[in-house]
């Protein structure tokens, strides 16, 4: 008991930051069937905008560990959000080049706030729980996605897209206000000679390819990333524009895949700390994922509601289920450096969610149906799930 009290407060202040950035991100994709028209471009355009916000992404993430070193990691998570209050001011502009460049300040303070969290969980969390503890924090970001399906269609009815991501942004500056009282608790033991340089922020991503296992889970951070992205960012327009649905009916199956996201997380935490090796775990959410994207190619109009909304949560739990067993592990095989191994392994998940968006819409284009894009990256998700399962590194 004493365990889970001391835990609760850590995990509901990175809980908290994880779900409004999260939101920050999220709320794009499900914006994109207005905003894009009004921007003079197709929905499926918000690929390149998603690309562009992970490249701010990757190089947030990069250097976090400074960061957090030297300031503390709710200073680090306090400047997250502030960065995505200007990133989603600067998309509200609808001018196409602030547009992008509020994109890549989006994801500038998005990539922090990982690492920055699993400093706080590493010092207040059991290593027996590490897997529950860190998929329960990661819910936040399935949670930002619900958020994003639920409130964008009505902030875009009500305000119009522009205000509405404004509102959003307003709402990540406020979180970052409410934590601060926080701030003597957990941002202790700092280094004032911390680097923060640009050369500095990549040692972390030369530091894990050092390392056989965190190699390992730098090529599975980038594919499932990949995964994940794809289905974060088109579902709302596949489900609009191939089946003819609503925003707001589209929303809510957007968002009930992120809801079976948030029990899929905390179940796999369960089931990886009690019954499998997280290696195993991490395994079968890539079998899964990847047997999800081909399922796609078997969708067609004449799908009921129930079915849809069936499909996209069994794709939810698995493809924006994996990240917090993935958390956990990297934080056991990397102790006393959590903060620079999370780091460095998220740039490269980052550098798959960047690249992938460019090569969906490729396959989109060249195909013209989003079903065969989305079977097309179920071949690395099945490969590298029978990787994990086969494969086991040298300590």
């Amino acid at each position: 008991m004493s365990e889970t009290r001391h835990v609760a407060l850590p995990l509901a202040v990175t809980f908290a930051v994880q779900t409004l950035v999260a939101l920050a991100v999220y709320c794009a994709p499900v914006m994109a069937p207005v905003a894009g028209p009004a921007l003079g471009y197709a929905a499926s355009a918000v690929g390149y905008y998603i690309a562009v916000l992970y490249l701010g992404s990757m190089i947030g993430s990069a250097a976090a560990g400074g960061w957090v070193a030297r300031f503390g990691p709710i200073r680090a998570s306090q400047a997250g959000l502030a960065l995505c209050l200007a990133g989603l001011g600067l998309t509200a502009t609808a001018w196409p080049p602030l547009v992008l460049l509020g994109g890549f300040v989006v994801g500038m303070g998005y990539g922090p706030t990982t690492p920055a969290s699993s400093v706080i969980l590493v010092r207040a969390a059991p290593p027996a729980s590490f897997s529950l503890v860190f998929s329960i924090k990661q819910t936040g970001v399935p949670a930002g996605g619900v958020l994003a399906g639920l409130l964008a269609p009505l902030l875009i009815l009500a305000f119009g897209w522009q205000w509405g991501a404004v509102a959003i942004g307003v709402a990540c500056l406020a979180l970052a206000l409410i934590i601060d009282p926080v701030r003597a608790r957990y941002d202790i033991n700092l280094n004032p000679r911390a680097p923060v340089s640009l050369r500095s922020a990549f040692a972390p991503v030369r530091m894990v390819l050092g390392d056989e296992r965190l190699r390992q889970m730098c090529i599975l951070g980038f594919v499932y990333g990949g995964v994940q992205i794809t289905l974060v960012t088109y579902l709302v327009t596949f489900l609009v524009e191939s089946f003819a649905l609503s925003l707001v009916l589209a929303g809510l199956v957007m968002a009930a895949s992120q809801v079976a996201s948030v029990i899929g997380r905390v179940l796999w935490g369960v089931l990886a700390d009690r019954a499998l090796a997280r290696r195993t775990m991490l395994g079968l959410l890539g079998l899964g994922m990847g047997v999800s994207a081909l399922a796609a190619l078997s969708a067609e109009p004449g799908w009921s509601q129930e079915a849809l909304f069936a499909y996209a949560a069994v794709f939810g739990a698995t493809a924006v289920g994996w990240n917090g067993v993935w958390l956990a592990e990297i934080a056991r095989l990397a102790p006393g450096r959590a903060s620079e191994a999370t780091g460095g392994c998220l740039f490269y998940t980052f550098l798959g969610v960047v690249v992938t968006p460019p090569i969906f819409n490729a396959v989109l284009a060249s195909t013209g149906t989003y079903a065969a894009a989305y079977a097309v990256f179920a071949v690395p998700a099945l490969a590298v799930g029978v990787w994990m399962l086969i494969k086991t590194p040298r300590p």
